[in-house]
């Protein structure tokens, strides 16, 4: 499988997630029986016992790793910290922390949130910087060097935790602020007193831009000189009511979301029981695995193949669980200057909510500057924002003027 199809899958997992969603909701308000991933065989990752007698953002362990080739000048380390999920739980979760050479104490910190399409623990990027398997790459290396080169210190959140819940986007945004508390936390690192930038594209925009806006209530404290993150679905709902039941050739990837969203909500819906035999024969597939293993048994399948239940859209329950996690309808409004990008006509996702939403946040007297990119699609709009993003956070870390929409 090339990159390009592997990043496109990003983009398209996210306008397949709610077609899949309203034919698996059904009716049925039988217990849900998440099946959870296999545990990191690393023991650096297990919870602590006390977990919540913790904070949020609290450091739970910290650890260097060896050299990367991917980051030639600068230090690896990995931190387990304490941070909470989308029902108000205690988790522990894990962010990498990238300090160059050229680092200078209370340098920027830049906090930028991967792409991650995966169920298995073996695919975060924690996990994927180590891997020997060519295809898990990191795709925005080239950016995160740049950050490097200018002497930032970078931090790479696992954003979909412990449970790898695919599809959840409050809790990226809420495991991105308390990873940024946590790197904070450790003098080593030199980041104490840094001013903060997050950024992020497609999936991990869903993280930067969540973050973003719960900032102001969830982590007030944290010193955001702005956010930059571009192709954002900002509306979960929309997309569901817009997509039909074609086969589709990344159809894997929505039937992973489905599932990492059913570990996330375990309470409010119920996906697992209601897959039929072929169901039951991909889900045991992706369960553990990453894009590619989805990818390859859910090629040109649809919706239909999942589940015997032909009652869609009927569970008010379901439905509440995607407008929580829809930007759109979030009225928080983010506490610091954003920089946002996207394809105009980009069909992958609702450009309409993008459209509405900044229109909220340009009323509410919020800083915003929006590229529009000279592209027809999803996927080729995210190398033209990312470059100028950093520029644009470059400049707030400096205290220098910005283009602003408004």
């Amino acid at each position: 499988m090339s990159v390009s199809v592997r990043r496109a899958a990003c983009a398209i997992a996210m306008a397949l997630i709610m077609a899949l969603a309203a034919a698996l909701i059904g009716a049925s308000h039988a217990p849900a029986a998440p099946v959870m991933p296999n545990p990191d065989p690393d023991p650096f990752y297990a919870a602590p016992a006390d977990l919540a007698q913790h904070s949020p953002g609290d450091v739970l362990n910290v650890r260097e790793r060896p050299w990367h080739v991917y980051f030639p000048t600068s230090r690896v380390f990995e931190v387990l910290f304490r941070s909470t999920d989308s029902e108000g739980k205690p988790i522990a979760a894990n962010t990498t922390y990238l300090l160059p050479q050229n680092h200078e104490q209370d340098g920027p910190l830049l906090s930028y949130q991967h792409i991650i399409n995966a169920l298995g623990s073996k695919c975060k990027v924690a996990s994927k910087l180590y891997t020997s398997d060519p295809m898990n790459l990191i795709l925005e290396m080239p950016g995160l060097n740049l950050a490097l080169a200018r002497g930032w210190s970078v931090a790479l959140p696992d954003h979909l935790g412990p449970r790898m819940s695919y599809g959840a986007a409050k809790l990226g945004g809420q495991i991105t602020l308390d990873g940024i508390r946590a790197v904070k936390k450790i003098p080593e690192f030199e980041a104490r007193n840094s001013k903060v930038a997050m950024g992020g594209y497609s999936g991990g925009g869903m993280a930067t831009a969540w973050a973003a806006a719960l900032a102001k209530t969830y982590a007030p404290e944290l010193p955001i000189i702005g956010s930059a993150y571009g192709g954002v679905p900002m509306n979960l709902t929309e997309m569901a009511r817009a997509l039909g039941t074609q086969p589709h050739i990344a159809f894997g990837l929505a039937a992973i979301a489905l599932l990492g969203l059913e570990r996330e909500y375990p309470d409010r819906l119920n996906v697992t029981n209601q897959l039929n035999d072929y169901g039951r024969w991909l889900a045991s597939w992706v369960i553990n695995g990453c894009t590619n293993e989805a990818m390859f048994v859910g090629v040109y399948k649809s919706l239909s193949q999942m589940t015997d239940n032909k009652n869609y859209m009927d569970d008010p329950a379901a439905w509440q669980v995607f407008d929580e996690n829809s930007l759109e309808k979030y009225p928080g409004i983010p506490n610091a200057p954003v920089f946002e990008w996207h394809s105009p006509i980009d069909g992958l996702i609702p450009v309409a909510a993008i459209d509405h939403t900044l229109e909220r946040y340009c009323a509410s007297g919020l800083e915003l500057f929006t590229m529009l990119t000279p592209t027809p699609d999803h996927l080729s709009a995210a190398p033209l924002g990312m470059f100028q993003a950093l520029d644009w956070l470059d400049r707030k870390f400096q205290g220098l003027p910005t283009a602003r929409t408004c």
